[in-house]
Formats: C-alpha cells, structure tokens, sequence
C-alpha cells in the first residue's frame, strides 16, 4: 500500500470516529433524563415547540407543544420536558418570557419557595399571565392621551402664570421706579436728620437711666441688709412659736386624757340635771295647779253660797 492510500484510509477513519462522536453526542442530549410537566396561558405569546423553558433563568428543558386546549379552547396548553432533578414546587410560577432581547420567546418558571412541596411528574405548573404587545400599545396610546390633555392643560396654566408674574415684574417695576427712590431717600434722610436732633436728649436719659440703676443697686443692698438683720429674730419668734404650738398640743392631750378618764362621770352629772330639770318642772307645774300650797298644806273648804 503506498502514502496516499494510508493518508486516505486515515482520514477516513478520523471523519468517522468524529461522525460517531456527533451522533453520540447528539443522542445522549436528546435521550437525557426528563419528566413532562403542563401549563396553561391565556396568550402563549409566539411560543413554539422546542422553545427554551428557563427554571429561574436558567435552562432546564424545552416545549414540546403548543395547542388549544381541548376542555378550555379560550385557553392555550403548553406541553414542557423538564430535567429530573429540577426542583420545581407548589409555589414555582409559569409565565412567558424572554432569554434575551434578539432571542424568541421562552417559558419562564419561577424557582418557588424551598419549603413547598415539590411538583410530581405531570403536574400542572401555576401559571401567570403576561401582557400582550397589544395590550401595551393600548395602554401607551391611553397614557399619550392623558399626556397630550395635561400638557394642553399645563400650558393654559403656564400662560396664566406668566401673565401673573408679568403683572407682578409691571408692580415692582413701578414700586422700585425714580418716584418712589426719591421718597425713600427723603425718608432716610429725615430719619437721619432726626437722629441727629435727639442724640443729645437720648445722651441725657442714657445718664439719667444710669444714674436710676446705680441708685437702685444701692436700694437693693440697703434691703438685703435689712433682710439679714431682721432674719435672726424672726427666726427665733418661730421657734418660740412652734415651742407654744407644742405645749398648746400636749395640753389638748392631757384635757382630753382627763374627759376620757371622767366621761362616766359626766353622764352621773348630766343624769341627775335631767331628773332635777323634771323635779322642777313638776314642782312649776304644781305650783300653777295648787297656788295655796305654798301657805297651806290642805286645800280650803269651798265657801257656802248663802241661801
């Protein structure tokens, strides 16, 4: 066998170890381990099978299908291939996305919350709905219209505003004019005159008002003098004072020491007043009853009326 046969026959089998390693390759891709999930969607939003599905922006399985769903046509159901060991769960959520801006379409799942329970094979996945390019061009076409009505708006009330300040500029204008210049230096100038008048009454009742305070410190030390002196004795009338306070309060102790010890007593007393008041009064009453008592002790005979 020459070189050229052995170069041919080698490169032959270069081109077919390298096909078998393509054909390899793309099998173990295509054969790799995934479970089937579903969604559903109200707008698919130009999704297409073998689009991308993203598991928190990452890749992890494609669409297989797209259709209308045959319980609900109003509704889009969206078939997926998603790798095994993606952890999806009860709270992972669908919604129609984007890998990029020059990219089609894409599912998009959330990756949930780790505390939910995870999605067995098949399950549906929630799904939330995104809005269409129509329903933004429709929502911008509103907002242009508001926008177009607050900037007509806006203008009529700049163009009210800046005749406002036009008017008030026109005010200050004649407020600061020659006329009024000349009336405010006439007024500094009196007022500057005036001073220049009364400075020397002002320098009089400054020396008058010093004088005054100088004699009112003097009032002040005479009466703390007066103060201090009178202190001492004052304060020794209080302490003879509180002494009286204190033996007026023994003395009331001591009086009602003595009742408390003589109260039965009393009541004797207060009894036998009592029965001497009503001995009285029935020796008053007898009294007006029998007045000859008083000179006799039987009563008269009654006098015989002569026949």
């Amino acid at each position: 066998m020459n070189t050229e046969a052995k170069v041919g026959a080698f490169v032959l089998s270069c081109f077919a170890v390298l096909t078998f390693a393509v054909i390899y390759l793309l099998h173990a891709q295509s054969s790799g381990a995934t479970v089937p999930y579903r969604t559903y969607l109200r707008y698919a939003g130009g999704i297409e099978p073998g689009a991308s599905v993203l598991f928190g922006g990452i890749k992890a399985g494609k669409v297989t299908a797209v259709r209308p769903w045959a319980t609900d046509p109003t509704r889009i159901e969206v078939l997926l291939e998603i790798d095994k060991d993606t952890p999806l769960n009860e709270k992972s959520v669908a919604k129609l996305g984007f890998v990029s801006v020059m990219n089609g379409a894409a599912l998009s799942i959330t990756t949930g919350s780790n505390e939910a329970k995870r999605l067995p094979p098949g399950s549906v996945i929630t799904s939330q709905e995104a809005a269409s390019l129509d329903e933004i061009a429709g929502k911008l076409a509103t907002v242009a219209d508001s926008a177009n009505g607050l900037i007509t708006q806006a203008q009529g009330e700049l163009n009210d505003i800046s005749g406002n300040v036009n008017h008030l500029l026109a005010n200050v204008e004649n407020m600061t004019g020659p006329p009024n210049q000349r009336k405010v230096q006439a007024i500094l100038n009196n007022i500057d005159l005036l001073i220049a008048n009364e400075r020397p009454k002002i320098d009089r009742l400054t020396d008058q008002l010093e004088k005054v305070s100088q004699h009112a410190d003097d009032t002040i030390q005479n009466v703390n003098g007066a103060v201090s002196d009178v202190r001492a004795p004052v304060r020794k009338d209080l302490s003879e004072l509180q002494a009286a306070l204190e033996l007026a309060r023994g003395l009331l102790d001591s009086l009602q020491t003595l009742v408390r010890a003589n109260d039965y007593k009393i009541g004797d007393t207060v009894e036998n007043l009592r029965e001497t008041t009503d001995n009285l009064n029935q020796f008053t009453n007898s009294l007006k009853q029998r007045p000859w008592s008083l000179v006799r002790i039987k009563q008269p005979q009654d006098r015989q009326v002569p026949k």
